[in-house]
């Protein structure tokens, strides 16, 4: 295959699945969607303060995506006349109604919007002489003492319907991990060999996923597995 491998029209914000939000329990991994399969892997990444304020300032600047590969561009807020209105839950991690996610816009020093609601951007995944352009957007953000992240999901135009959620805690005994839990399933039937070999190239990202925040960035164990 040569060339670019575009997915779609990504101008079209629009997500293109229902199951929005269900990344956000891990019930997810035990009753996904129908027609979906349902992942989730770890990583620690050290402990400590800094370490953990280091890893979150990196994951909300794209960092995950970029330093796997991922070339993330198109950046964009949402306007404030078309809002994105998230999903906000209850402390059971079950959906009790609809948030307006609306948020002042961060910037890196470098000058990188942080992740916020409703951003979308077109993420570009490279494999030799094809390049597979998958539009996004994010779902949710968290913003927690010791849990920070977010979800994005797939827009119009993606060969596949997911949702993606990259997370960065702290956890009681003072270690940082880095968990990564998603849905997936092809569009279409005729998506599915793409999406097949999607998945298998997936997997080799999400080891690269994990490995982008540790500070050694070597290969490292997953907690689970697809």
């Amino acid at each position: 295959m040569s060339g670019p491998m575009r997915s779609g029209a990504p101008e079209d914000s629009s997500l293109n699945y229902a199951a929005i939000g269900a990344t956000q329990t891990e019930e997810i991994l035990q009753y996904p969607p129908a027609g979906y399969r349902a992942m989730q892997a770890s990583r620690r990444l050290g402990s400590g303060q800094e370490r953990f304020d280091q890893a979150a300032r990196s994951l909300m600047t794209w960092g995950v995506l970029r330093a796997s590969g991922v070339e993330v561009r198109d950046i964009q807020a949402e306007a404030d006349e078309d809002a994105y209105v998230g999903i906000e839950y209850d402390e059971n991690g079950r959906p009790v109604g609809q948030v307006n996610l609306a948020e002042e816009e961060l910037f890196a020093p470098d000058g990188t919007p942080y992740v916020s609601a409703g951003m979308t951007a077109v993420a570009t995944y490279s494999s030799g002489p094809a390049h597979i352009q998958v539009p996004i957007k994010v779902v949710y953000v968290i913003d927690e003492p010791k849990r920070v992240g977010y979800a994005y999901g797939s827009r119009v135009g993606s060969p596949s319907e997911f949702e993606r959620l990259m997370l960065v805690e702290s956890r009681d005994d003072g270690s940082v991990w880095f968990t990564i839990r998603s849905i997936a399933r092809p569009t279409n039937w005729r998506w599915r060999i793409a999406f097949a070999v999607l998945r298998l190239g997936q997997k080799r990202y999400t080891d690269k996923y994990l490995t982008a925040l540790h500070p050694t960035r070597s290969a490292g164990q997953t907690g689970a597995a697809e």
